[in-house]
């Protein structure tokens, strides 16, 4: 189990429901990916996991080029035909989704989320924004 607490930022970690906190660095990637990987795993849910490591891994990098402070990454799943992802920084301007030229290096994260999920979209919030997308779960 994904400790609560530890070096990580782990914040939460329950049955259904987990919360990190990152700082800014170019180590909290890597580190998403690892925590959400791990946990789809022992929630059962490897039927979504590359594709949710993939999307949270895109987000995550939007906001370390934007953002300079800790970014947040929320997954809930209780008992429902969906995993609600979340993923949240300090910077109140909401992404804007852009057609990437073919030789364009970037531009194509937000793309890759609204193609990839079943719903997605953002929210401002008090001190930042939260990007979120939904996936639908087996049966």
């Amino acid at each position: 189990m994904v400790g609560v607490g530890d070096s990580t930022g782990t914040v939460a970690h329950t049955p259904g429901f987990a919360e990190w906190s990152f700082p800014a660095d170019a180590t909290a990637v890597r580190t998403a990916r690892t925590l959400v990987r791990d946990t789809l795993r022992e929630w059962g849910l490897d039927s979504v996991t590359d594709v949710t490591v993939l999307l949270v891994s895109e987000l995550v990098t939007n906001s370390l080029r934007y953002a300079s402070g800790p970014i947040g990454v929320r997954m809930y799943s209780h008992a429902g035909p969906t995993l609600l992802v979340e993923v949240s920084d300090p910077l109140p301007d909401l992404p804007r989704e852009r057609v990437a030229e073919p030789d364009d290096e970037g531009g194509r994260g937000l793309q890759l989320v609204a193609l990839a999920s079943r719903r997605w979209g953002t929210r401002p919030g008090n001190t930042g924004k939260t990007v979120w997308f939904e996936l639908s779960l087996p049966g």
